[in-house]
């Protein structure tokens, strides 16, 4: 039966794998964003694609690198969840 303390280990978990996942791709963005600020600060070049095209690429770069790590690990998440709903629903 879904308790109320099952429904929060589960809503807890889903938030935890999501917050994982946004981490492995914006932290490195916001690493590049803030060099490439610094840079632009020191040589006062005030160019929007010196600021945006770094960042897309290290996005980019952490979804090929990280994909297949993020894939599975939302994958496992669904299988639990879903392995675990005939316990929850009765």
């Amino acid at each position: 039966m879904l308790t109320a303390e099952a429904a929060v280990t589960l809503v807890a978990n889903a938030v935890y794998i999501t917050a994982l996942i946004v981490c492995v791709l914006i932290v490195p963005s916001l690493i590049g964003g803030l060099l490439v600020s610094i840079f632009q600060a020191a040589t006062q070049i005030n160019e929007q694609m010196l600021s945006f095209l770094p960042r897309l690429l290290i996005t980019l770069g952490m979804l090929l690198f990280a994909g297949h790590w993020i894939l599975r690990t939302l994958s496992d998440l669904f299988v639990e969840t879903f392995k675990n709903a005939g316990k929850l629903v009765g």
